[in-house]
């Protein structure tokens, strides 16, 4: 397994890391049976980065990423997050919240759903804006003090939280979605800072919510309960413009002979080493797929090529609705 280092000086992680979201909750129907042999074999394949929220089901997933980790915990770095409040009266509503008790009792419930002793990297989720970053982090500084978590994160943060954050506490990694229809850090400074400053960057969604892979053809491909059928570019005419950049992706990867998933997932391990994808499958075939990148090599020839055929002008939506987009970049 090809390897990177997350942050200066930090944790050795494996290049491609698992998104475990979509095995409880987003993405249609759940096989948690397939999921925790997904999570099996990607440690078998060598793959260690586990990454998992406390909102995802909500709660669920930590749990199911727990029972997959019972006698294999020393083989996995694993990543949770917290600070995205859901409603259980209205699923669809979403909080935020850093502060201070509210990140104790966070890693605590995680630690127990994860059935782990400490957490090796423990995200702020999203920003709150209604909390000095810096109490956040401070309280999370104390759980590294603690025993509790090893490293620190945030998620979709600005540049100037960011730096905020960094000092009262070396920050490790900072998730953000970054992929070939998604460029935020490369556009808002946050990626400059974080080379910077020494932080990792951890992509998620690098295969743009699975429509870069071209298995994706028409709307009525997802399930009834798959929050895609809502989310702006799979809705309408964005859907069909964008599945043509999507085309585009398949004729070159046939080219190169991979798969349109491992083309998209190479050009985002081509933006540099200190950047660690981590897409999502709940199925072994699909994770199987995904370690193919990590033997595709692109020239700097087939990145202008990749450049040409997906122009960042070119996706038409947003990537959240406008309360997500809302949450991030804060």
């Amino acid at each position: 397994m090809q390897t990177r280092t997350l942050g200066k000086n930090g944790p050795v992680v494996s290049a491609l890391g698992l998104g475990c979201m979509g095995m409880s909750e987003f993405y249609g129907s759940r096989d948690d049976a397939e999921s925790i042999a997904t999570i099996h074999h990607a440690l078998d394949r060598g793959l260690n980065l586990l990454d998992t929220a406390d909102v995802y089901g909500p709660f669920i997933n930590e749990e199911l990423v727990g029972k997959a980790l019972k006698g294999r915990r020393d083989q996995v770095f694993l990543s949770t997050k917290f600070g995205i409040v859901r409603d259980p009266s209205d699923p669809a509503s979403r909080g935020i919240s850093g502060r201070p008790e509210y990140v104790r009792a966070s890693c605590d419930g995680s630690l127990k759903r994860l059935g782990v002793d400490h957490i090796d990297l423990y995200y702020q989720h999203r920003v709150d804006p209604n909390v000095p970053i810096e109490e956040t982090v401070g309280a999370m500084a104390e759980l590294v003090a603690a025993g509790k978590v090893r490293y620190l994160g945030l998620s979709e943060a600005s540049a100037p939280s960011i730096e905020r954050a960094s000092k009262v506490h070396r920050i490790t990694a900072l998730q953000s979605e970054l992929s070939l229809w998604t460029r935020d850090p490369q556009e808002n400074g946050t990626l400059a800072l974080c080379r910077q400053l020494g932080i990792a960057l951890v992509a998620y969604s690098p295969l743009g919510r699975g429509f870069l892979t071209g298995a994706i053809t028409r709307p009525e491909d997802f399930d009834q309960d798959d929050y895609r059928r809502t989310s702006p570019r799979f809705v309408g005419e964005n859907f069909a413009r964008n599945l043509q950049l999507v085309k585009q992706v398949e004729t070159m990867a046939q080219e190169k002979g991979c798969t349109p998933a491992q083309l998209a997932l190479a050009w985002v391990l081509a933006q540099g080493t200190d950047i660690v994808p981590i897409p999502g499958t709940k199925r072994r075939s699909r994770l199987d797929e995904n370690l193919g990148a990590l033997d595709v090599e692109l020239s700097q020839d087939d990145l202008a090529a990749i450049e040409r055929i997906f122009p960042l002008e070119a996706v038409a939506g947003e990537r959240y609705t406008a309360m997500g987009m809302s949450h991030v970049n804060k």
